[in-house]
């Protein structure tokens, strides 16, 4: 009666045991078929697509603020996420004026002329937002500004099915595609 009580268990537990790893193993499988890049954690030479990076300088399209860190664009280095403040936030707009207020003085003792964007702006991860910071990137590298409105353009996905969400571009993407030209 033990005997059999315990063949059981061990049935049992080595049918759950098989059935767990393989529901996993399928479930990777699948994902890694069907969705390999988001299954891989969309990972490139700099960095993943789906996690802000942080650009320094000139030279580079910088992405919106993050939440660790308002007044740096993309925050810590390991760490992202967004602030989930919303539009009528009053925390959103102290952090994103002191941005604005960071951008200016740091282009002021460049003295390069870069008008940073406006506060509600800056919080967006938009195409059009991007334009603004041509004309910095074009003195810092010596690129034409159609070069970089081409590559923007180039660079910039639609919303998804056509309609759901807006455009977007992913930073880390389009700063790739900026390196590469010559």
């Amino acid at each position: 009666m033990l005997l059999t009580q315990l063949r059981r268990a061990v049935v049992l537990a080595v049918i759950a045991f098989v059935f767990v790893f393989v529901y996993a193993l399928v479930g990777t499988g699948l994902s890694q078929l069907l969705f390999k890049d988001q299954a891989s954690g969309s990972i490139t030479a700099n960095g993943s697509t789906m996690i802000g990076q942080s650009w320094s300088g000139t030279k580079w399209f910088h992405g919106r603020p993050d939440s660790d860190d308002p007044l740096s664009a993309n925050g810590t280095a390991g760490e992202s996420g967004a602030t989930n403040l919303g539009p009528r936030s009053k925390t959103l707009v102290v952090d994103t004026r002191k941005l604005i207020e960071a951008c200016t003085r740091s282009a002021s003792t460049r003295r390069r002329t870069w008008s940073p964007p406006r506060a509600a702006a800056s919080t967006r991860h938009h195409p059009g937002r991007r334009h603004r910071q041509i004309p910095m990137i074009v003195r810092s590298r010596g690129v034409t500004s159609a070069q970089l409105q081409s590559l923007i353009a180039r660079e910039t996905h639609s919303a998804q099915f056509g309609f759901l969400g807006s455009p977007y571009i992913v930073v880390l993407q389009l700063n790739e595609a900026l390196a590469s030209l010559r």
